[in-house]
């Protein structure tokens, strides 16, 4: 028997939200317990559950009537600080993307994604990946190129060089286990190293030390 991944949805347009309802209710591995157009209601809702109900993902969009996303991101994470959250947006703006993951997204995917794209940003930050969509990627790394970036004040040098190679893999959108395997690693040595970047760079996910390499030159920007 297949455990699913249980997902909150808050979303305000109902055409999208009825097109995800439906690939998930296609989708064996994945349950949707609730949804909801409003973040005041999504709040809510998880206040009154006990923690075995929560669900493990909350796909939120981020311009909301009301509260909008971005001011329900941090209270979501004080809320219930275990769940994934996928910010799943129409925005592409740059400031959007960086303030999405400094207030705690574990991923950020464009509403312009194939909807399979959403089941693989799921199943990848139930697997402690970052789900980024390429295009976010893509900005982060032209905000490098027009230098509007701060000064990277050495931070490269906090890293060993296994460290930066595996957020390298991280900025490819590479799991934990794909990073193993193509290093020739355990699974275990790819966590602690994980753990380890996160501590030296002082940033509490994935897409956070992504974006941080990106800005601060701890990776380079890619050739166009």
């Amino acid at each position: 028997m297949i455990t699913p991944i249980h997902i909150l949805l808050i979303e305000d347009n109902p055409e999208f939200a009825r097109a995800v309802e439906l690939v998930f209710k296609r989708t064996p591995d994945m349950e949707l317990v609730y949804t909801t157009g409003s973040a005041e209601r999504a709040l809510t809702w998880l206040n009154s559950r006990q923690e075995d109900e929560c669900p493990d993902v909350i796909l939120l969009d981020l311009t909301l009537l009301g509260m909008s996303g971005m001011e329900a991101l941090p209270k979501l994470r004080d809320l219930r600080p275990d769940i994934k959250i996928i910010a799943l947006t129409q925005s592409n703006q740059e400031a959007d993307v960086v303030k999405a993951i400094s207030l705690g997204a574990n991923g950020y995917l464009l509403k312009g994604s194939d909807l399979h794209d959403i089941k693989a940003g799921i199943r990848t930050v139930m697997d402690n990946g970052a789900p980024l969509d390429h295009r976010v990627a893509q900005y982060i790394i032209e905000m490098v190129q027009k230098g509007d970036t701060p000064s990277a004040n050495n931070a490269g040098n906090l890293l060993t060089e296994r460290e930066t190679e595996i957020l390298n893999k991280l900025a490819q959108g590479m799991v934990k286990k794909q990073i193993a395997d193509d290093l020739n690693i355990s699974t275990h040595t790819v966590s602690n190293h994980v753990r380890h970047i996160y501590e030296k760079l002082k940033v509490p996910n994935g897409p956070a030390a992504v974006n941080k390499a990106f800005r601060t030159g701890i990776l380079p920007p890619k050739k166009s």
